[in-house]
């Protein structure tokens, strides 16, 4: 089994571009720096030769050649140009050099600003599925480390391989130029470090994919734990949670280390094979400076620019190790950069101009997870009038949460239609209607702001005295006006600090915020006590807007009153009617009313 999932890590997904063609479409407006800075970069690679060649000139004029002591005696001025043009070269080139990696890390940057930009715009937008699909620590891996390493192929591999280009063609044409029969000696080796560099690509490749995976599985961890740092602690599985995490670490610190040591294994063979070109020059190029087939100034040359082709093969391993981190973690962050949510507006979706009354009808709906063949609901019809209150009934995991998603389309059904106002919820724009959609549930996301903040969260333009009129009917302001700071009191992430009632009591207020024509609460008063539950379907009652209410609840308080009651069993509709209806049926809701009030209520 673990053998076919790193089998499947290896595998590379297929993309609308090439790798270093999606890097060129986000350069857009920076393209013409990125190409004057490659420019640089042949430049400055060309300018290393000056200093050798300069140096040649003076060997054979100055020091070994025919007439070097007349030419030291009588042209002092030729000797100190060319000492000039080496110091001058060797400035310019320096400045070259600095403006060069400045461009260079100026584009990458914009390119790491522009793609997380788009990456979480994608995130943003896409459907519950692709949140069923990937791990948020996964995903916090591919806009953070997989972005990191693009934007270093972007600054630090291209340069490296254009100087690795541009220095060893430069330095070979000018070998060529003094001897193409010992560039020809030297160059004989080269064919076996390129083959050695071949075989250590195939060996790392799908390392870095595999090392990629451990991290974000080492990532999805912690985070996993920091988030559920509530739980940990109630079961004192602290020393359990580290002990866990340092499994996941150490699994990637394993394969880093694996990672490394195939680099390592292949350099030592690069490393004697580039070694040996300096070798070659002092044998055969003594013999030929011998035979006078070259000057002592181009064996100078020869020798001082000999690293000039070296060195850039042996770069070749370490470019290529870094090339494969880049398509590694750029097959992570193309794969969000080019999907697509399943859910979007048709092409013919109306345009809303004004606010939703609130009718609702199902038609035949059934509906079936992706990842599952047993439907979760089945042929569910019914129709609740504009201003009226449903409540859902029914056991866990009988589809009553995966029946309120249906209606802003957080899924899609499989079969059948949802109608809001006499139109189908898929004619509507996304947007329009899931901003006349307020939604609260049991298990409430609170962010890392003020509880003024978050109950504004939907439409940050209202008014403070709107938001204590929302906090006063969800039963909210009584214990806000007694925190520290009121409504500017921060609540902490995930709303820590706050009890289970209270963070209920605050989602509620921030659903009815945007004055929603239709409100959804999925069993969002379990955390409350029987009082101010009471209190708080007064209030849902008096609402200064017409709404249309749609309840899960297990509490025979909370639906007695409603206009419709749903019970559902097995994703069917088992039971529906008024509560003195489903009382005389005598079935699920008769036995939970017995249960929950006792033989004297029915």
């Amino acid at each position: 089994m673990k053998k076919n999932k790193e089998v499947n890590v290896i595998a590379e997904k297929k993309f609308p571009k090439g790798k270093l063609a999606w890097l060129w479409e986000n350069m857009e407006g920076r393209r013409l720096l990125f190409m004057a800075a490659i420019v640089g970069t042949v430049t400055y690679n060309i300018m290393q030769l000056v200093v050798p060649m300069f140096s040649s000139k003076i060997v054979d004029e100055f020091i070994s050649g025919e007439n070097a002591a007349y030419n030291l005696a009588n042209n002092r001025d030729r000797f100190l140009f060319l000492i000039s043009m080496m110091v001058g070269m060797t400035v310019l080139r320096t400045v070259i050099v600095y403006l060069d990696c400045m461009s260079y890390e100026y584009v990458s940057q914009t390119v790491l600003y522009r793609v997380r930009n788009f990456l979480f715009n994608k995130i943003e937008r896409q459907d519950m599925r692709f949140y069923k699909e990937f791990r948020t620590g996964d995903l916090m891996t591919r806009v953070t480390g997989d972005l990191d390493a693009v934007r270093h192929m972007i600054a630090w591999v291209v340069r490296m391989i254009i100087e690795a280009v541009a220095l060893m063609g430069a330095t070979l044409a000018y070998f060529i130029y003094m001897s193409w029969k010992l560039t020809i000696c030297i160059m004989a080796i080269a064919p076996l470090i390129f083959i050695i560099i071949r075989l250590f690509r195939a060996k790392v490749r799908p390392m870095h994919q595999l090392l990629r995976e451990k991290l974000a599985g080492m990532n999805t961890d912690a985070q996993e734990n920091i988030s559920g740092n509530r739980v940990v602690k109630a079961f004192a599985r602290e020393d359990y949670e580290i002990s866990k995490f340092d499994v996941s670490n150490a699994d990637y610190r394993d394969t880093n280390i694996k990672t490394q040591m195939v680099w390592l294994k292949f350099y030592p063979y690069v490393e004697s094979c580039a070694n040996l070109m300096p070798v070659v020059l002092l044998f055969v190029g003594g013999i030929f400076l011998m035979r006078g087939e070259i000057t002592m100034g181009q064996y100078v040359a020869f020798s001082g620019l000999i690293w000039a082709v070296s060195n850039p093969m042996r770069m070749l391993g370490n470019i290529m190790n870094e090339f494969q981190r880049f398509s590694a973690a750029s097959n992570k962050v193309m794969e969000i950069y080019y999907s697509e949510p399943e859910i979007v507006d048709a092409e013919d979706a109306i345009e809303l101009d004004h606010r939703i009354k609130g009718d609702i009808e199902f038609k035949n709906v059934s509906f079936k997870f992706d990842d599952s063949n047993t439907p979760v609901l089945k042929d569910i019809s019914f129709s609740v009038k504009a201003g009226q209150t449903v409540a859902i009934m029914g056991e866990t995991g009988c589809g009553k949460t995966s029946l309120i998603h249906l209606i802003p389309r957080f899924y899609e059904p499989t079969h059948g239609d949802i109608y809001i106002d006499g139109v189908n919820v898929k004619k509507y724009k996304l947007h329009q209607l899931r901003k006349n959609i307020g939604l609260a549930t049991q298990d409430v996301l609170l962010y890392s702001d003020t509880i003024d903040g978050n109950i504004a969260y939907g439409d940050s333009t209202i008014s403070k005295e709107e938001v204590l009129k929302f906090a006063r009917y969800s039963q909210a302001s009584e214990f806000i006006a007694k925190m520290p700071e009121g409504y500017e009191t921060i609540v902490g992430e995930r709303g820590v600090g706050l009890s289970g009632g209270q963070k209920q009591r605050i989602s509620l207020a921030r659903a009815l915020a945007v004055r929603p024509s239709i409100l959804i609460l999925d069993d969002t008063t379990s955390a409350v006590d029987m009082e101010t539950e009471k209190e708080i379907q007064k209030s849902l009652k008096h609402l200064d807007f017409d709404c249309t209410k749609i309840i899960i609840a297990q509490r025979i308080s909370t639906t007695k009153s409603a206009d419709k009651i749903i019970v559902l069993k097995d994703g069917i509709i088992a039971e529906s009617g008024t509560h003195q209806e489903l009382i005389d049926q005598k079935g699920y809701y008769y036995e939970l009313v017995k249960l929950q009030a006792g033989e004297e209520a029915v």
